[in-house]
């Protein structure tokens, strides 16, 4: 007869510790926020953490009527208590709360919350942060000069090696430019910055998605991928050798495909992951196929960022109208991300090491 364990002596795995940016506190990020963990059962998955202030949050959870959700006031990150929101005030005055409106207190307020949270997450006090929409318009300022969380966070914790990409079930969609005028975009594609982003994309799909030998689609910049020249040159000239390139460092890359042929015969589907030269070739499909379900992931940093793949919405903001579908996904993958993450790190670290401990342990 097998013996019952003792279930004393089976390690209990640490819930993972997840900070939250309360993005613009006039859109709907706190109310995606709040209705996301009135749910019980995500205080199971995961340990909350928001960055923002008590009397910001009790302002929205007021407005939205939202009487189900509760929170536990905390001093600092590493104070969480598991199966508890948890709430670090990051400000204590009052704030002039105008939902639906872009003011520049809104986006003062979103960033107090977002460097908090960085802070709390380059000194290993939460496991991923996932963000609540910001507005470029008002973060940006002397002492924000960045385009949003993603170049921030690149410049912090990436040094110019990070990779914007949107992910659902069926879809990875990565950017090879991001924030960008149109006008930028051709010059900004050059074979040293395809290369460069094609590397960041196959490590993470194998260490933060577990595909051993993922392919990766690349996308044409022209019309028609160019028309062999007759639309343009971008194609032959940089893209496809830069494919060479990447085939020849073991990269499985393919293309250049013309964008509207490749989304419109479902071609996706025999790929891992898509790298779109420029912000709407790759989102307006990717959004089409999952607005309320996608999640942005900054692929290629030593911490792990998610965001919903919506934007502030200040058209509903207070109306109680808000998704929170895609920032649950967003928590969900963040935590997926930081377990997948560990596992690989432990399966590639030192493999010599534990080819011998194997061998030992067969020898016995």
């Amino acid at each position: 007869m097998t013996p019952t364990p003792n279930q004393s002596s089976i390690p209990v795995q640490k819930p993972v510790t997840i900070g939250i940016s309360q993005g613009d506190i006039n859109g709907i990020g706190l109310e995606v926020i709040i209705k996301t963990f009135a749910d019980p059962a995500m205080l199971e998955i995961c340990t909350p953490v928001l960055f923002s202030s008590g009397k910001t949050i009790s302002y929205h959870k007021k407005t939205l009527k939202l009487d189900n959700f509760n929170y536990n006031t905390i001093n600092s990150a590493e104070a969480a208590v598991p199966r508890k929101f948890n709430l670090v005030n990051v400000y204590n005055e009052e704030v002039n709360i105008e939902l639906g409106r872009l003011t520049s207190s809104g986006g003062m307020y979103a960033i107090k919350s977002f460097e908090a949270a960085c802070e709390a997450l380059s000194k290993n006090k939460i496991d991923a942060l996932v963000t609540a929409p910001i507005h470029k318009h008002n973060t940006h300022s002397d002492s924000f000069p960045y385009a949003g969380h993603t170049s921030y966070l690149d410049d912090r914790f990436g040094k110019s090696n990070s990779l914007m990409m949107l992910v659902s079930d069926s879809l990875k969609v990565a950017l090879c430019t991001e924030h960008l005028p149109i006008a930028s975009v051709a010059a900004t594609i050059t074979h040293e910055r395809i290369l460069k982003k094609l590397r960041i994309l196959a490590a993470s799909l194998k260490q933060d998605f577990s595909i051993n030998k993922p392919k990766i689609a690349l996308l044409g910049l022209n019309p028609h991928a160019g028309d062999s020249g007759t639309i343009g040159e971008e194609e032959e000239k940089i893209i496809a050798p830069s494919i060479k390139t990447a085939m020849q460092e073991g990269i499985l890359a393919y293309g250049p495909y013309p964008a509207d042929a490749f989304f419109g015969a479902m071609m996706f589907k025999k790929f891992d992951a898509v790298l779109a030269m420029y912000h709407d070739q790759g989102l307006i499909p990717f959004k089409y196929m999952a607005f309320d379900s996608g999640v942005n992931f900054t692929a290629g940093l030593p911490v792990i960022r998610t965001s919903p793949d919506h934007g502030t919405a200040f058209d509903i903001a207070g109306k109680n109208e808000a998704n929170e579908e895609s920032f649950r996904n967003a928590v969900y993958l963040a935590c997926d991300l930081v377990r997948t993450r560990k596992n690989y790190k432990q399966a590639t670290a030192n493999p010599l090491k534990a080819a011998s401990v194997n061998m030992n342990q067969r020898d016995e």
